[in-house]
């Protein structure tokens, strides 16, 4: 029955090509782009567990003057993920001025200090829940039920991707997975051809993308035989009308994983990058968590590079518990940003050597801040009333900081924002007006922003 189904490689390419009108079809949330683009791909940094503010972008030496006094006596404490307060905790770490604009970034991170020309630090984030699986829910979806699209699928479905033979939406794991796990990353109830497509920093980073067959001949036997089978039941479901979106998905996904087999190992395989960009990155380093995440970053650009719209990347192992620490700030913190400090400036400078910065919009945030005073002893606790992110590339004015919060680092007092305007504000970037890209679901026309959201226009260039 195969060889009688079979038509080679020929046959599966053209049905393929056939496909994948259908497959942009689905892409259909922006077939016209609501204004210019100043980004056409994005990279999400994502730092796990918390960065705290007060020891990365947002300096207040008030911690320092009121070192080790009660915090309830200077100013209202909430309720706490562990209620366990502590004296007031200046940071380990001092600040200092970078580039021509003097943005101030703490000793924690010297090698992103060297590009902070680039950055466009928001020092007036918020987030709504405290605890990290909802926290990181909120971040990826907008929402903090489980289940909803991430922004990556957003973005994928609004404006496809720029390469047939990649997924539009890649997250590169770094080897340890988020609280939430993969539902930060989920289609959700959009169709399933936008989710998230989980990659390893190795050259063998994808399972199964080896062909197992055989041959080849026998592989795009089996191919045609199945996608027959496929079209056939999607037609008798379909009865005339539209075929089930998780058909047209699985149909779309198994034809993008055959070609897949072509495109990944020349992504994935670095030997072609001079010894000089890896060592610029990293991926020389004797620390382990640090080559393991240039290599991430160096992937994110090659990713970038062909035409892939979402790229992720996760946080590498440390030996510490992420960015959360609860105890033991100083090493904790330390060791997290050695990992990512210099492959994340890296990343910056090549992209603005290659032309490509300005087209790519970089993102580092975390789900939520820390605490400005103890958890017990030598660590902080989770606080969703402020924390710092900041963007980089296309669109995005360079050298600046936005907000701010108190003497303390506690909450905002200044220009507030929310995780519904971060999404508003890279949608822009991207071209999409996010109150009109909408799918509709349950009797609803839902959004990434829900109802809310607000463009960041004090970061726009």
């Amino acid at each position: 029955m195969l060889s009688q189904a079979a038509c080679g490689f020929g046959g599966v390419a053209a049905a393929a090509l056939l496909h994948r009108d259908s497959v942009r079809a689905l892409a259909g949330g922006v077939p016209v782009l609501h204004h210019p683009a100043k980004a056409t791909s994005v990279i999400f940094l994502y730092m796990d567990g918390g960065v705290s503010q007060v020891d990365s972008f947002d300096p207040k030496p008030r911690l320092e003057q009121d070192a080790g006094k009660n915090p309830r006596d200077i100013f209202k404490v909430d309720q706490t993920q562990f209620n366990n307060v502590g004296s007031i905790l200046p940071s380990p770490w001092k600040f200092q001025q970078y580039g021509q604009s003097g943005l101030p970034v703490s000793d924690l991170f010297p090698h992103i200090g060297s590009v902070a020309d680039e950055l466009a630090v928001i020092r007036s984030m918020t987030s709504e829940f405290p605890e990290h699986t909802n926290a990181n829910y909120f971040l990826h979806t907008g929402s903090g039920l489980q289940g909803r699209p991430s922004m990556g699928a957003w973005t994928t479905y609004g404006l496809g991707s720029e390469n047939d033979d990649l997924p539009g939406y890649i997250v590169v794991n770094g080897g340890l997975i988020p609280p939430g796990g993969l539902d930060n990353f989920t289609n959700g109830f959009l169709p399933a051809t936008f989710q998230g497509s989980v990659f390893k920093p190795t050259v063998t980073g994808l399972a199964n993308v080896s062909r197992r067959e055989a041959s080849a001949v026998v592989q795009s036997a089996k191919l045609e035989f199945t996608r027959n089978l496929d079209r056939g039941f999607a037609a008798r479901l379909a009865g005339g009308g539209t075929a089930p979106d998780a058909l047209e998905s699985a149909i779309a996904n198994q034809e993008l994983a055959y070609r897949m087999q072509t495109s990944v190992p020349g992504l994935l395989d670095l030997s072609d990058e001079t010894e000089a960009t890896k060592r610029d990155y990293g991926c020389d380093s004797e620390s382990a968590p640090t080559k393991t995440f240039a290599t991430e970053c160096l992937l994110a650009r090659r990713m970038v590079e062909r035409g892939v719209r979402f790229v992720e990347l996760t946080c590498t192992s440390v030996g510490t518990d992420r960015w959360d620490q609860h105890g033991n700030l100083r090493e904790g913190h330390a060791a997290n940003a050695k990992a990512v400090d210099q492959p994340i400036a890296a990343l910056i400078r090549d992209l603005r050597q290659r032309g490509m910065l300005d087209s790519t919009l970089v993102v580092w945030s975390g789900e939520f801040g820390r605490t400005p005073f103890a958890q017990g002893g030598d660590g902080r606790d989770h606080n969703p009333q402020a924390f710092s992110m900041w963007m980089a590339g296309g669109g995005v004015k360079g050298g600046v900081a936005v907000g701010a919060t108190d003497d303390y680092g506690y909450r905002v007092v200044e220009k507030k924002f929310q995780i519904h305007d971060l999404h508003a504000t890279m949608l822009h970037l991207m071209g999409i007006d996010h109150t009109r890209l909408t799918y509709r679901f349950s009797g609803r026309d839902m959004r990434l922003t829900d109802v809310h959201g607000h463009v960041i226009r004090d970061v726009l260039a």
